[in-house]
């Protein structure tokens, strides 16, 4: 699930995101960009790690593309 900011558009900006049953608040956008399939976003949370979060707007779904390791 993914909590988004919404101003002109549908997921113009990502807010917080739940991913491993936890709750991660988007502290910083760092980078946005467009592809054909729609927005993406690499995101500092608030525990300081970054991920890349893609929606895809003809399937209206949100992806993680990339997460930080867990080890």
């Amino acid at each position: 699930m993914v909590e988004c900011y919404s101003g002109h558009t549908y997921a113009q900006e990502p807010r917080a995101f739940v991913w491993r049953g936890r709750r991660h608040v988007v502290q910083k956008v760092e980078r946005a960009w467009r592809t054909p399939e729609g927005p993406h976003f690499q995101v500092m949370t608030d525990d300081g790690d970054r991920y890349e979060l893609a929606y895809n707007e003809q399937a209206d779904t949100w992806s993680l593309i990339h997460a930080p390791r867990v080890g």
